[in-house]
């Protein structure tokens, strides 16, 4: 453990060294305004709002969803019978469950031995959660060490024709253990050319007479070069029909900007933002261009996934996910746009999208039995994540504020404020004046003080204060409780400025995106009164110093942690991967900057 912590110090003192040259001309730089503007340009003049159009990749690992469209291949205007082949290579026997859905009839058979059968009309039945697709059917497959011919006979009786299968879903739990999947494909079947295997997991034959018999010899070779008898005249082995689908342009490990989720919404936001305090309209038009993006593609993304059957194709997010990352925390630009423009040419299209957040919001999303705040289902049931303090409740300070009744705004805001307070009891450390990052409602299990996850908490409880009513009788509590955090946060800032991974803890990382957060909470509570400028300020302004550290006048910013998962296991938080101009840091930046700009120049007007 040491070895690596020493490690990561050197390879962290090496990359502080070599940005050096660079950073020195944002140093340099007095108004954070005009630091974080060089983000802003950054993204105008790199961002293509475009899809581009690709082949659909196969994946040859069975280790997520695949799915065989026996109806994109043969038609689906009349009954038929079809087969479908592939291997399934395992790196050691043993049993292997996956899930399965199909329409009407399926039957299949593992290396010639019948291990899965049901007949008659039945619909394809696909559960979508929060972090996963689930499949009603499960089959358990003893799989022997090396290939294994997986056969799939499917029987249609017209209409959708379609067959899935997939191992049970982690929902999105960091495992102990990697779980050991195998390869599935072509490149270990006899007489299949790799350019074939490269282009499909599956052979298909057909489309048969759905009462046919004895077509494909269940524990025999394939017979390559021979006619089959089908429906209307012979037919013989090919492959699924190739689908193009679009997809983002030129993504990194974290994707891109203009995905669609809640730290890509988040900068749409943040750019609206900026615009208004710069008078830059070109940053408006990007948080327009996001906005627009999504909702004028939603028919395309809907093409893809419900006829091309490409279920995590690029946006599907977008259709309806039941997770707050994919729901309210992304729509906040949309809302606020509603609030700040009275009329623009397609508002209706956004008014039907707010509309849809709202009722999710007030009606649909999982709540915490007892208690009424937003929790999830997923790793466990009703795991209570920090990360929801920001994934919902600033969106319901903004349906307050978008609200077109006084009655209807109290609501929205009684919810917001309870529900801070109600986080407060479940993922707050008391000992240590830190949220924890998750907790468990069925395991006492205490999970580590992440950085961001503070950070996401923090800024939900500014975003509250700042518009809640002074004389509300939860303003106190929740001010107290935000003064108490950030004098908790101030006392575990680094001689730098930075805010490390794991807040409390040495031997973790210095890290931007939570370092930008706090920074942007102090300086807002310091612009609202809610701290003393002579004690906080210098606080925010060395943490602003530290940012401006990891900058390039480029506007490209160092240093950002990639999307996490919750663990009880600190190793996996110290592990994380570091990128560049990961929008999780990247919006928090540019809410930092315009919170000192603003801080700046409340104080220096008080000189």
């Amino acid at each position: 453990m040491m070895k690596q912590v020493v490690t990561g110090w050197i390879t962290g003192l090496l990359s502080w060294a070599a940005l050096q040259p660079a950073v020195a001309q944002v140093r340099h730089i007095k108004d954070p305004l005009a630091v974080v503007k060089l983000i802003g340009d950054k993204l105008v003049r790199e961002t293509p709002f475009q899809y581009r159009l690709k082949t659909a990749g196969i994946g040859n690992r069975l280790d997520g969803l695949h799915n065989v469209d026996f109806g994109r291949t043969f038609g689906t205007h009349r009954p038929a019978m079809a087969y479908a082949y592939t291997h399934l290579v395992a790196k050691e026997a043993g049993s292997f469950t996956i899930q399965l859905a199909h329409t009407d009839g399926c039957t299949i058979w593992l290396n010639g031995v019948q291990v899965y059968q049901q007949s008659g009309k039945r619909p394809l039945q696909l559960q979508y959660e929060e972090r996963s697709i689930e499949l009603h059917d499960t089959l358990t497959l003893p799989l022997r060490q090396g290939p294994n011919a997986l056969l799939v006979q499917s029987v249609s009786y017209g209409g959708e024709w379609v067959f899935y299968m997939q191992p049970p879903s982690t929902k999105g739990a960091v495992l102990e253990k990697p779980v050991s999947y195998p390869d599935i494909g072509l490149s270990s079947v006899p007489r299949v050319d790799a350019a074939v295997a490269k282009l499909s997991n599956w052979l298909l034959l057909g489309p048969i007479a759905p009462n046919a018999s004895g077509i494909v010899p269940e524990n025999g070779p394939l017979s390559f070069g021979a006619m089959y008898a089908g429906l209307d005249a012979p037919v013989t082995w090919t492959i699924p029909r190739i689908e193009v689908l679009g997809d983002v342009i030129d993504p990194l490990p974290w994707g891109t900007n203009y995905n669609w989720n809640y730290h890509n919404g988040g900068v749409a936001w943040a750019m609206q933002n900026l615009a208004e305090v710069s008078g830059d309209q070109r940053y408006r038009k990007y948080a327009t261009d996001f906005c627009d993006f999504h909702l004028n593609g939603a028919p395309f993304v809907e093409y893809q996934v419900k006829n091309l059957r490409a279920s995590n194709s690029a946006n599907h997010h977008f259709l309806f996910v039941p997770l707050l990352d994919f729901t309210l925390a992304p729509s906040l630009p949309f809302i606020y746009r509603l609030r700040r423009e009275p009329a623009f040419a397609n508002r209706d299209s956004y008014v039907k999208h707010i509309d849809r957040m709202l009722r999710y919001a007030r009606d649909e999303q999982v709540r915490l039995p007892g208690s009424g705040i937003y929790t999830r289902l997923t790793p466990e049931k009703y795991t209570t994540w920090v990360d929801d303090m920001f994934m919902g409740i600033p969106f319901l300070v903004q349906a307050a504020q978008y609200a077109a009744t006084p009655a209807e705004r109290s609501a929205w805001l009684e919810d917001a404020a309870s529900q801070v307070l109600n986080f407060n009891k479940e993922v707050w450390d008391e000992q240590a004046n830190l949220y924890s990052h998750a907790r468990y409602s069925e395991r006492p299990v205490k999970l580590p003080h992440w950085s961001r996850a503070n950070g996401w908490g923090i800024w939900a409880t500014t975003e509250v204060l700042m518009v809640l009513p002074k004389n509300h009788p939860k303003y106190k509590a929740i001010l107290s409780h935000y003064q108490k955090h950030v004098n908790a946060l101030v006392a575990l800032q680094n001689e730098r400025g930075f805010w490390l991974q794991l807040l409390d803890r040495p031997d973790s990382p210095e890290e931007v995106s939570g370092t930008a957060i706090f920074t942007m909470a102090i300086a807002r509570g310091i612009s609202q009164g809610w701290l003393k400028a002579d004690v906080y300020q210098p606080y925010a302004m060395k943490g602003w110093e530290a940012i401006k550290s990891q900058m390039e006048p480029d506007g490209t910013v160092h240093n950002i942690c990639y999307g996490t998962m919750c663990s009880e296991d600190e190793n996996y938080y110290r592990q994380r991967p570091f990128y560049d101009n990961d929008t999780h840091g990247l919006f928090a930046v540019l809410f930092a900057g315009i919170e000192m700009h603003t801080m700046l120049n409340k104080t220096n007007a008080k000189k």
